[in-house]
């Protein structure tokens, strides 16, 4: 079964986009057939994979046909269902459903429509699930192992039909107080959704097929190391380090603060000489070589983030129980 990951923190700035971009061809690398998937109205990720040039020809369409917004239109526009989305490819084994700025106005639909799930309102599953229904018939087609969602930081309506869509949810989070509110957060509404649609589900007209669980499954947290910014010092540096895993524990896995369970999945340095290089080259990171500018200590940079992401998602993959399809 293909996994759906959805990367979130609710803090801003914490590195998010470029965790997924880079997991993204890393899984790829390891040989999983890939879909990165731009849910975030922002389009960070479809902004960082693609250029400019490509960037204008998927949003200057009026119909917006090969993007996210284009797939669902149809639907919140009230003149048919979701279609099938465009699959950019950004690899042998990794493609992209591009994201829209024009995805915002459906906020309010969704919005609106959620409570009236438990009274069996097929337009409402149609909508709730509108997502997930376009990203699983792209899987299937694209023959994904794997589905990475990037979505923006907030807990408004989008998202929560992105997380419906997950079977997993995981945080990267950086030593501060802001990640650790963001957690404190997002626990009690990862719990309160995941109710919700499973109180909901019983009611899913049959004529809809197949529903999408929602198991929203808290997978980890990564650590994002930080350089140092507004006068953060070690000591406090250390203090939110400290304090983060007790916060997964209490707030999102539901665990007692006593409990030893680790629920760190890796620790990523900021690799802050390294991204407008790959920027440049539109290329991860750790794939960035000396005709980038990737020259002498560079590449001992670029060694250390590809296997710091090597270890990432092996270890993703080890929590998920992810196999390749191939």
């Amino acid at each position: 079964m293909t996994a759906h990951i959805t990367f979130f923190n609710n803090r801003g700035g914490v590195g998010k986009t470029s965790l997924v971009y880079h997991s993204a061809f890393m899984f790829a690398e390891k040989g999983f057939r890939v879909l990165a998937v731009d849910l975030d109205p922002q389009s960070s990720l479809s902004s960082m994979a693609l250029d400019e040039s490509r960037l204008e020809a998927l949003w200057l369409d009026d119909e917006h046909a090969l993007t996210m917004y284009g797939a669902v239109a149809p639907l919140f526009n009230g003149t048919g269902d979701v279609c099938p989305v465009h699959i950019e490819p950004l690899g042998d084994l990794l493609g992209l459903l591009v994201g829209n700025p024009a995805l915002s106005p459906i906020e309010e639909a969704l919005s609106t429509g959620w409570p009236r799930c438990l009274d069996g309102c097929e337009r409402t599953f149609r909508v709730t699930t509108a997502f997930w229904r376009v990203i699983h018939e792209a899987a299937k087609r694209y023959q994904a192992d794997v589905v990475l969602l990037d979505v923006g930081p907030n807990l408004g309506a989008i998202n929560r039909s992105a997380f419906v869509a997950s079977s997993h949810v995981l945080m990267p989070v950086a030593p501060d107080l802001l990640s650790l509110q963001g957690l404190k957060n997002l626990g009690p509404m990862l719990r309160k959704w995941r109710s919700a649609w499973a109180a909901a589900l019983p009611y899913a007209p049959g004529t809809l097929g197949e529903m999408p669980l929602g198991d929203m499954s808290p997978l980890g947290y990564v650590l994002m190391q930080q350089v140092e910014r507004f006068g953060n010092s070690a000591r406090a540096y250390t203090k939110w380090q400290t304090q983060l895993p007790i916060a997964y524990r209490t707030s999102v896995s539901g665990e007692e603060a006593a409990e030893s369970n680790d629920h760190q999945i890796h620790r990523l340095k900021h690799y802050r000489s390294l991204m407008p290089m790959a920027m440049e080259a539109r290329k991860p990171m750790f794939s960035l070589t000396n005709a980038d500018g990737a020259i002498g200590a560079y590449q001992t940079n670029v060694q250390q983030c590809h296997d710091d992401f090597s270890a990432l998602v092996t270890a993703i993959a080890a929590r998920t129980g992810l196999q390749k399809s191939t």
